[in-house]
């Protein structure tokens, strides 16, 4: 447990004994209802340390319950803090799906208690850039970025799960923006919600807090990624640039529409594993 922002916030860190210090890294996880004791999450952190990291996995309490808010990105400044306090000097963060949310918040958040920020990376694997665009595709399986667009079938039981977690949103508008799957009615939906609930998924939008991220940025997404549609790593991306921010991005996997197979060929790996490599590179 880690003490921060007046929580107590679980990490475990995953490092190989006896080998000289390399730079630290926070694995941050997506939806996972265990947290940083998801199997796959620990598998991952273990390769990442075999890889030449130490990883410290923090719990984000609303990536656990589909409950996320701007303070899920106080587990990642945990953290990067931990590291820091450990005499890590070179620290690097890694986001995956959602996850990439409070990856990405959580540099803006540690310049209250931390500076300059220690931070000097950001990877997202499938992130996202806007939370109005994720929720526009989680209700009704469309998405969009300049000329790219398309659609597949929303999953009911992930949003009967979102309404269940964020009762204070499902009154009124909230409850009719959630029960609609017709993206031609989504916008007007949003735009009736209250100003309260516009304002949260305004500070949920990495997109428009890049200016605070001081940091390199990296971005990896698959073409078929089920749960965020790669249009949201286009977006980051011109967000990025148009915010200064140094950014490489790799949209990988070729699909003929939506509903396709998903193929990874030569340059595909080539260019994600180039992106990895340049974001491994970014703490040395």
């Amino acid at each position: 447990m880690i003490a921060h922002a007046g929580r107590q916030v679980p990490v475990d860190v995953f490092a190989v004994p006896g080998r000289p210090r390399p730079p630290g890294l926070v694995l941050v996880h997506g939806l996972a209802p265990r947290g940083k004791d998801d199997p796959r999450l620990r598998e991952a952190a273990a390769l990442l340390a075999r890889l030449g990291w130490d990883v410290a996995v923090p719990t984000v309490d609303g990536l656990t319950r589909f409950r996320l808010r701007p303070e899920d990105a106080d587990a990642v400044s945990a953290a990067v803090i931990a590291l820091v306090s450990e005499r890590y000097r070179a620290v690097a963060v890694l986001g995956v799906s959602v996850g990439a949310g409070p990856a990405l918040l959580a540099p803006e958040r540690l310049r209250r208690v931390l500076a300059p920020s220690p931070v000097r990376a950001v990877l997202a694997i499938g992130g996202y850039a806007s939370a109005p665009e994720l929720l526009r595709y989680a209700l009704t399986g469309a998405f969009a970025f300049e000329d790219v667009q398309g659609r597949r079938p929303p999953d009911d039981d992930a949003i009967r799960q979102f309404a269940v977690a964020n009762p204070e949103l499902m009154g009124g508008a909230g409850a009719a923006l959630v029960a609609n799957r017709d993206p031609a009615r989504f916008d007007a939906l949003l735009a009736a919600l209250d100003p309260g609930t516009r304002g949260l998924l305004e500070r949920l939008s990495p997109e428009g807090r890049l200016r605070a991220l001081r940091a390199r940025l990296f971005l990896v997404h698959g073409r078929g990624d089920p749960a965020v549609p790669f249009t949201e790593t286009l977006r980051l991306a011109h967000a990025a640039r148009a915010a200064g921010q140094p950014v490489r991005a790799a949209v990988v996997g070729a699909i003929a529409h939506v509903e396709g197979e998903r193929a990874f060929g030569a340059l595909d790996l080539a260019r994600m594993w180039a992106t990895v490599h340049a974001f491994r590179s970014s703490t040395r």
